[in-house]
């Protein structure tokens, strides 16, 4: 079954907690603290894969659990840490957040992309020894990973997409220039997902082509199959918009396409075109002339436009040699602009921590703040030596001083984001 769209819940691996331990050993006098760290937490990763060509493996599997650190130890031993875990899809797959931000975009085969990451593990007791302080008994929780809900959405990468009414004959033109074998009938709608042809040019250059089930007027508002699969179109180099020549009004027809393309949400309508007026065979040449005349009136002038009849192949030849030279020549225009980006790219400074800030409640007050809220991830709450340890960060962090100034009375409540809170 084709999928091209589909929301799964993403889960990074939690980090393992450090160890509180001291050593214990025979002929061994104050041996001193040995708790390990704990191991870090997976990371989920997706890797594009020429192999795939469906988002049908997550209809039924929506969960993408990667693995946990496991705990430190006594002996200073490491927790195991989480192994990665590759999810493969296919080439041309995005995958965005439900804010609509674009967590991966992979195009090209063997691409990864990181959409969750692991939790860092947690500090065992050894970590914190020094020479005022050797027999620490404060160890580290091992932090969350990252959990996420995702949408996955499959845009098929090709060089040419055959976009048109339904019944304009693109499935008949596929099957008849490359080795793709679509279902071919004679009613609408026959093609209920997009297929994908390679077109050989005289053994010298090869061409994608994807066709696109039929689209009609409102698809890009939702209606028939069109607003399913425009998507499709995104990623293509070239439009070819196959007419059928014997529509009641050529006119109507080549703007009701067009308007469905301008008016998706990524204006599609100033794409490169090929305009091909299909299924000529058995009509004399004036009237061919005629209906190549009427399309040539509305269409922008540099705009090719031929008569073709995809069942006896009549005129395909010619119009496939000139697909090839414009979407050379979009692959150029595309390789320049990349080149020309390349050498703009923008200096990205990398973000701090942030600051805190303090706010009053009803019991106390709430501090907010990256830095402060991670170590309060890893301060194990039920244990007076983290607290205190706890304590001692946000002194030194300015944020004890800020809550004497603001008269903070004993035995008020200090709460840490949505992790925790301890009394002063």
């Amino acid at each position: 079954m084709f999928i091209d769209k589909t929301q799964v819940i993403v889960h990074a691996g939690d980090g393992g907690n450090g160890a509180v331990s001291f050593r214990h050993e025979k002929y061994v006098d104050r041996g001193g603290p040995d708790g390990g760290d704990g191991g870090n937490g997976a990371d989920v990763i997706v890797v594009a894969s020429r192999n795939q060509n469906t988002l049908a493996a997550f209809r039924f599997q929506r969960l993408l659990k990667a693995e946990s650190g496991q705990a430190g130890s006594k002996r200073k031993r490491h927790g195991r840490s989480g192994q990665h875990l590759l999810v493969p899809v296919p080439v041309g797959t995005t995958v965005t957040s439900p804010e609509g931000d674009v967590l991966a975009d992979l195009t090209t085969d063997g691409q990864q992309a990181i959409i969750a990451r692991g939790g860092r593990g947690g500090f065992g007791n050894a970590h914190f020894t020094s020479s005022t302080r050797q027999a620490p008994r404060v160890a580290e929780k091992g932090e969350h990973g990252e959990q996420l809900e995702a949408t996955l959405e499959l845009k098929m990468i090709a060089d040419v997409g055959l976009v048109g009414l339904p019944n304009a004959g693109k499935s008949t033109f596929l099957a008849a220039v490359s080795n793709a074998k679509p279902e071919i009938a004679d009613y609408p709608f026959t093609t209920l997902q997009p297929n994908l042809g390679v077109v050989d040019i005289d053994g010298t250059d090869s061409l994608l082509i994807a066709d696109i089930p039929g689209l009609i007027e409102g698809a890009s508002e939702g209606k028939g199959l069109g607003d399913e699969f425009l998507r499709h179109v995104e990623r293509t180099n070239v439009l070819l918009h196959l007419i059928d020549v014997y529509s009641p009004d050529l006119v109507k027809t080549y703007q009701t396409i067009q308007e469905e393309l301008r008016s998706y949400r990524v204006d599609l309508s100033n794409r490169p075109q090929v305009i091909a007026l299909n299924k000529i065979e058995g009509l004399d040449e004036k009237t061919i002339k005629a209906q190549l005349a009427l399309i040539k009136k509305v269409a922008p002038k540099a705009t090719p436009i031929f008569a073709i009849s995809a069942m006896s192949k009549q005129g395909v030849k010619e119009l496939l040699y000139k697909v090839q030279k414009v979407v050379q020549a979009e692959r150029k225009r595309a390789a320049e602009q990349a080149e020309d980006e390349a050498q703009n790219l923008p200096v990205i400074r990398l973000k701090g921590d942030g600051p805190w800030h303090l706010e009053k409640t009803e019991t106390g007050f709430l501090v907010t703040g990256s830095k402060i809220e991670r170590f309060a991830m890893r301060t194990d709450f039920d244990s007076p030596f983290g607290l205190e340890r706890l304590r001692d960060i946000m002194r030194k962090m300015g944020i004890t001083h800020e809550l004497e100034r603001q008269k903070i009375e004993p035995g008020q409540t200090i709460a840490i984001g949505r992790i925790g809170s301890i009394e002063y």
